[in-house]
């Protein structure tokens, strides 16, 4: 990719892309490693540029916790749309409070944009946000800039030496019964629920549920299955 190809530094990077993203008259952008709830989002920047001050009022208002765009990161394989994100929300308790931030983005210029997921093996590392101004990017326009996210991304991790998070691995392969159970665990089943479809008893399937537990290292049943998905293991 012709942005990052000569860069040997991340101000040479750093300018090179802007440089693309002034042609399609985007006014601001970050590129960030994927935050954690209890992670400042400013500590995993990679670049960006934002309109004054609104960093700080993310960081303040804890926007984090419940920005669609971030929340919407979680499923998305492709690219998309800031206003996609709000209304794929609009059943959510938290949909008024999305709004609110929303406007808030608006009144300092965060009119529209998209956001680029970029996923390594294990699942998602990190994103490209741009926008300002109404932004209407053609298919093959997205298509163009999710190649340039990706390349900056890898670019610049490699230029600025930052960590990238590490997936915990299974310590052995999982059974056939085990992986049903856990793919019925992700559709939210009980142990009863699964008793039932499996004709198995429920303490046969506790039995399952913990040795699941133990080979993906997991605190409870919600975080095996966030480790499975990111795992790839379930969908």
């Amino acid at each position: 990719m012709i942005v990052s190809q000569g860069c040997r530094t991340q101000e040479e990077l750093v300018q090179e892309f802007e440089k693309l993203l002034s042609a399609y008259n985007v006014d601001f952008y970050g590129l960030v490693r994927t935050p954690k709830p209890d992670q400042n989002p400013l500590s995993l920047v990679l670049a960006g540029r934002w309109p004054e001050k609104w960093p700080q009022v993310y960081v303040a208002k804890k926007f984090v916790l419940i920005d669609p765009t971030i929340r919407y990161l979680a499923q998305a394989q492709l690219p998309f749309r800031w206003s996609d994100a709000l209304m794929a929300f609009k059943e959510d308790p938290h949909f008024k409070r999305m709004q609110r931030m929303m406007v808030e983005a608006q009144r300092v210029g965060l009119e529209d944009g998209y956001v680029f997921p970029i996923h390594g093996r294990g699942g998602l590392l990190g994103n490209m946000s741009i926008g300002g101004r109404p932004l209407e990017l053609s298919p093959l326009e997205i298509m163009l800039f999710d190649s340039v996210a990706k390349c900056v991304f890898w670019a610049m991790v490699g230029l600025s030496g930052a960590s990238l998070p590490t997936l915990p691995k299974a310590d052995a392969r999982l059974t056939r019964r085990e992986l049903e159970i856990l793919n019925y665990l992700g559709d939210g089943m009980t142990s009863n629920e699964m008793s039932r479809m499996l004709d198995i008893s429920n303490h046969t399937v506790d039995w399952y549920v913990n040795e699941l537990q133990d080979k993906l290292n997991a605190k409870n049943r919600q975080h095996m299955v966030a480790l499975a998905i990111r795992l790839g293991l379930i969908n």
